[in-house]
């Protein structure tokens, strides 16, 4: 019988190469991180920024904050904004009640079933002249906190309050 011919030392390196090399370059390539702004098209949704005040009295003006933050994500153009009525829908597949909407955990599980890759939480909170908001943009998938801002305005200056909210969430 006769033996098969073999290929030498050189045609193996090769070979080697030119898979190694590619798998090299895959490898590196998906080790590399992206900032978050330059993903277009990225799922967002706001939820009602919370009155943190001593009483929480204002409950109402954390939806109009919240509505100037949708605006302001809106007109910058690099989100996909999910709609309100799609996280009340999932809301009410899951028979999820407002009490339960208090755990941060709980909303980003209904953001990531709404589609929203990002979420932002956030609160208000008047003491003597001066009124505080905070924003959080939450990743969904994981937890982490991707950006907080925090604006003061003059506590009985509503347009201030609302300036706040678009300043804000012009810096996420």
């Amino acid at each position: 019988m006769r033996q098969p011919r073999s290929r030498g030392p050189g045609v193996t390196r090769w070979v080697g190469l030119l898979i190694g090399i590619p798998m090299m370059l895959l490898f590196f390539s998906s080790c590399a991180t992206v900032p978050i702004r330059d993903e277009p098209g990225r799922g967002l949704a706001v939820w009602d920024l919370e009155d943190l005040s001593p009483g929480g009295s204002r409950l109402d003006i954390g939806e109009l904050l919240s509505a100037r933050v949708v605006v302001a994500l809106k007109r910058r153009g690099d989100y996909t904004l999910v709609e309100r009525t799609r996280l009340v829908r999932v809301l009410e597949e899951l028979r999820i009640g407002s009490s339960s909407l208090v755990d941060e955990q709980t909303r980003l599980r209904v953001g990531k079933l709404a589609g929203a890759r990002f979420m932002v939480f956030g609160g208000y909170m008047v003491i003597g002249g001066k009124m505080r908001l905070d924003l959080r943009l939450v990743e969904v998938e994981t937890g982490k906190v991707r950006k907080a801002v925090q604006k003061t305005a003059v506590s009985n200056d509503m347009s201030g309050w609302m300036d706040a909210a678009e300043k804000a969430a012009a810096e996420l």
